[in-house]
């Protein structure tokens, strides 16, 4: 039986999907999106949630400075950096680059 957690977090892969590549946004703004302001931190265990399924861009998720503060949850010592760079995001130091150039901002679905 679905939890309100489980429909939450379907909700939040919704948004996650629509990241253009090349693009990156953040957990709160994810939140907000969502109608939810204050569960930046809910999203990001939806984001660690779905590092298994291939179809969520996790890596396009990072905190409101621009830090991949989720690699960890990657298989590989820089698996989400790697990837962001494949997309043409230069990341130094665990921080993107002209962060504010390659935010996207989820459009409100309350």
């Amino acid at each position: 039986m679905p939890t309100k957690d489980d429909n939450f977090f379907e909700r939040v892969y919704e948004i996650a999907r629509q990241i253009p590549e090349g693009r990156v946004t953040s957990y709160g703004a994810i939140a907000k999106a969502l109608g939810a302001a204050r569960s930046a931190r809910m999203v990001g265990w939806a984001m660690n949630a779905s590092h298994n399924r291939e179809d969520i861009p996790a890596h396009r998720v990072v905190n409101r400075n621009g830090l991949l503060s989720g690699k960890h949850h990657f298989d590989g010592t820089n698996l989400m950096q790697q990837l962001l760079e494949s997309e043409g995001i230069q990341v130094v130091n665990n921080q993107i680059v002209d962060f504010e150039k390659h935010f996207w901002q989820p459009q409100v679905t309350l």
